[in-house]
């Protein structure tokens, strides 16, 4: 676990109960999903949104895997965007994702946001050309979305589940 990491988990230790952040059980589940989810990326640059951040996974994962990201933890809720504040794992936004500028994210992530195809559909509005769009899936096949591109699955499991993360690509000119 990295400096960030120890910070996010003594922090959320302390907030779970209060703010009813992740459910019951032990919090080690969440934090080496997000870390699996994020370590595949090689070398990401750029500006990455974390949509709806909530608990903080998997955006401070993403900060801590890779420093060199300006990683924006999304949260509308001014709650628990108070509580992401408190990690100081990267800026903070407590805005809804319709709110974001379109096309200006070299990256987009979640986990459990909305639905695959509706995370996608705001991924790909909020992707720059040539951006990477991490899915977090459980069982089911990545979804297929017209502008995104699957380029990798990273399987993994997690307490014996099976989980994927799913990376997409938005092609740098749009298709002729």
């Amino acid at each position: 676990m990295t400096d960030l990491e120890q910070r996010h988990f003594d922090i959320l230790t302390r907030w779970r109960k209060a703010m009813d952040l992740v459910g019951p059980g032990p919090l080690e589940p969440h934090f080496e999903d997000a870390a699996l989810a994020v370590g595949w990326l090689k070398d990401p640059q750029g500006l990455w949104a974390d949509l709806g951040s909530g608990a903080g996974f998997p955006g401070v994962a993403l900060a801590a895997h890779h420093p060199q990201l300006t990683v924006h933890l999304v949260e509308s809720r001014r709650k628990r965007a108070q509580f992401l504040r408190q990690i100081k794992a990267g800026e903070v936004l407590c805005t809804r994702s319709e709110a974001l500028e379109d096309g200006v994210y070299d990256g987009v992530i979640s986990r459990a946001y909305r639905p695959p195809e509706e995370y996608l559909a705001d991924a790909l509005r909020l992707l720059k050309p040539g951006g990477v769009a991490v899915l977090m899936l459980a069982r089911q096949e990545p979804p297929t979305v017209p502008g995104l591109e699957v380029f990798h699955v990273e399987h993994y499991a997690i307490e014996d589940r099976p989980r994927q993360a799913v990376g997409y690509s938005k092609p740098r000119s749009p298709p002729s």
